[in-house]
């Protein structure tokens, strides 16, 4: 196997939104020639933002990808969003990665989504290198982004370069390590020498360098402490061991725009970051027998792929996107699903070039390709022979933080609509779909507003579904607080055989969340029993439309305990409508109240938005139950009204600069404040009037 894979990378582009990933992924694949020119995001030029809904809002919203070859290596390049809205994408994509190239905006700093990608990557254990990008900017400051390395990421940089100029004036780097300068002149790199005023500062510079390459590796360490210097193999080695280690990152510096310092990237990729082999075996179980399989980079070997991302055309059908773990798979070839218990069969193979594709005859491992129209295969599902199955460690998403309800534009196009959507989730597994079937609404939740947003604009473009979105409903119910005993009757004569029912019952609270309790205490026959059950199936369907405001009816016991029949003119119906009589007279005796659902809420926020944040939530009429420390986090947990926090996913962005993040879950349900309940009650009949 040795040797097989070890030219090849596959990585993820990741930083804040905004950070210039796009513009970078551009300008590498024009410098490594794998395009014929510099796509540009801001007129809409490039090839891998090329959805409608990324060139209006100018962000990455969905991974793309593409590949190239530089200095024989072959690299599968990724590049993914970085606004809050789609990090569940770029999430996916880490998953199925080895390494990150993180760009970090020279102006701007490290940002809130840094931190977050950078989190991402760390859970998955990534070697990283990081790129200092838009250094031709006003303002630009790659000395603060040094120390926020240290201090916000708590990761070690070590810069391969010095820059030459700043700001405007930025022109190129000097290369620590080959001690050479790099200018871009007409479009074109040049080397030139390290001017004579840089030449204190170089060594210096080097000199850190020399360090972190010789801490990486006993011997390096014993030759350097030895002879106070390293060749340039050396440091390179002791660079990239310290790197897939963990310990240390490297630092570049460039401008994505300008294509300055890209070139000087492209080496440190193939330099630094791991090929597969690297990474080493990946571990999965075995379907049948629950044993653990490790499976090696190896291109000869058993067939491991995991599919980490869908997307959904109406025209082309399901296109499935995936990475290669072991094996090789070739095109026209019949595949068995792990994950599902099924062989599937495909016809081309590609590798995906942006919005284009290139049709492959085979791609092996290490390798990111698609293949289109699988029946039964979606995101997460592993690709294996039938003869040695495996499945691979499943992807985690992140919880939703916002649910909205969708409604068609046009009467009777619901069907239409939730299938668009459920579409939808085959390629965005973070999104979630339900029919709350008390309100009757379709709700969709996801990452954030501008997510779902983004969907909606999507099902309209690829699926022509309208559909509007509005805050959810909040599922009221009613119950009692008093006891009352009370009369239905239902006696109905006019020509023929007659109606005729009569209940007495008992009606009382019961404690919160205990439902519903029907008691028979008819003696002597009063009331024959076979028309017992129709007594209380005409009080079960009372109680789905209370007196108040047409909520259903909870939490109380009604007794049947009285009552007469006639032996003629009695029946199921009879006596069916008569207990629904009694209950909605006796509901108005009894005190009828209104409940609200409560939700238990987690906040996770920085220590210094504490006091904020608890503030906000006793403003919402939350009751905190209490507080603990997690690292540099706090985590509240509070009792809050549903009311209070349907749309609380971007107030708490604002409040806590998108450091935030909170999971909520049904807890129980509380009477509704007096002057609250009479506004939500005359609200509720307004709406009952217009349909």
């Amino acid at each position: 196997m040795s040797g097989k894979v070890a030219p090849i990378r596959n990585l993820a582009l990741i930083g804040h939104s905004g950070c210039g990933k796009t513009s970078l992924a551009e300008a590498l694949l024009f410098t490594a020639g794998a395009t014929n020119r510099l796509g540009k995001v801001d007129d809409g030029s490039s090839i891998l933002d090329y959805e409608p809904e990324e060139i209006k809002r100018r962000i990455t919203i969905s991974s793309a990808f593409h590949h190239y070859s530089w200095k024989k290596h072959i690299v599968y390049l990724a590049d993914t969003p970085g606004d809050d809205n789609f990090l569940a994408d770029t999430r996916a994509t880490l998953h199925a990665v080895d390494a990150a190239v993180v760009i970090i905006d020279a102006v701007d700093g490290i940002k809130v989504g840094t931190e977050k990608v950078w989190q991402t990557a760390s859970q998955y254990g990534l070697p990283r290198l990081i790129f200092i990008n838009k250094l031709e900017r006003e303002r630009a400051d790659y000395a603060s982004v040094l120390t926020d390395m240290k201090n916000i990421l708590e990761a070690q940089p070590v810069p391969l370069q010095l820059t030459l100029g700043q700001e405007a004036a930025f022109k190129g780097v000097v290369d620590l390590i080959t001690l050479k300068a790099y200018v871009v002149s007409g479009g074109k790199v040049e080397t030139v020498p390290v001017p004579d005023d840089l030449k204190e500062e170089v060594e210096a510079g080097r000199s850190d360098l020399l360090n972190f390459a010789a801490e990486s590796d006993d011997e390096l360490i014993e030759k350097f402490l030895e002879e106070g210097d390293l060749s340039q193999e050396e440091i390179y080695h002791g660079l990239r061991l310290g790197t897939l280690k963990g310990r240390i990152v490297p630092v570049l510096f460039g401008s994505a725009l300008a294509n300055i310092g890209v070139t000087l990237l492209l080496d440190a990729i193939n330099l630094f970051l791991p090929s597969p082999e690297d990474r080493g075996a990946v571990r999965g179980k075995n379907p049948q027998t629950g044993q653990e399989v490790e499976l090696l980079p190896d291109p000869d070997g058993p067939l491991a792929a995991q599919v980490f991302k869908t997307i959904a055309d109406p025209y082309a059908g399901r296109l499935s996107i995936f990475r290669i773990y072991s094996g090789t798979m070739n095109s026209d070839s019949t595949v068995f699903n792990a994950t599902r218990g099924v062989p599937e069969r495909y016809g081309q193979l590609f590798l995906l070039e942006g919005k284009g594709q290139k049709a492959v005859g085979s791609v092996g491992t290490g390798g990111i390709a698609a293949v289109a129209k699988l029946k039964e295969t979606v995101t997460g599902d592993t690709i294996t022979s039938e003869t040695q199955p495996v499945i691979l460690p499943p992807m985690t998403m992140p919880k939703c933080m916002i649910t909205l309800a969708v409604e068609p534009k046009t009467r009777g196009d619901e069907d239409k609509a939730f299938s668009a959507i459920q579409k939808l989730l085959e390629e965005d597994q973070s999104l979630r779909l339900t029919r709350n079937a008390e309100t009757k609404e379709i709700l969709l939740s996801g990452m954030g507003s501008v997510h779902i947003e983004a969907n909606i604009e999507k099902i309209k473009r690829k699926f022509g579904v309208e559909v509007n979105l509005k805050p959810q409903k909040v599922p009221y119910r009613e119950t009692i607080k008093g006891t009352t005993k009370v009369q239905g009757k239902y006696k109905r004569q006019s020509g023929g055989r007659g109606q005729y029912g009569d209940t007495w019952i008992e009606l009382e609270p019961l404690p919160r969340g205990a439902g519903f309790e029907f008691v028979d205490k008819i003696v002597g026959g009063v009331i024959p029993k076979q028309y017992i059950p129709s007594v209380e199936k005409g009080i079960v369907e009372a109680m789905q439309e209370g007196v108040l405001a047409g909520f259903p009816v909870v939490d109380l016991r009604v007794t049947l305990y009285d009552g007469s029949f006639h032996e003629v003119d009695s029946s199921d119906m009879a006596f069916k409508i008569a207990g629904s009589m009694g209950f909605k007279k006796g509901v108005q005796q009894a005190q009828p109240t209104l409940l609200e659902p409560i939700m238990k809420m987690v906040v996770t926020v920085p220590e210094e938005n504490m006091g904020d944040i608890i503030g906000d939530l006793n403003g919402r009429r939350g009751r905190v139950l209490g507080v603990d420390a997690q690292g540099r986090l706090q985590v509240i947990t509070a009792h809050v009204p549903m009311a209070e926090v349907l749309l609380y996913a971007p107030d708490l962005t604002s409040k806590t600069g998108g450091r935030g993040t909170f999971e909520m879950e049904f807890s129980h349900y509380e009477e509704v404040p007096p002057q609250l309940a009479e506004k939500i009650i005359t609200e509720a009949k307004a709406a009952r009037e217009k349909e």
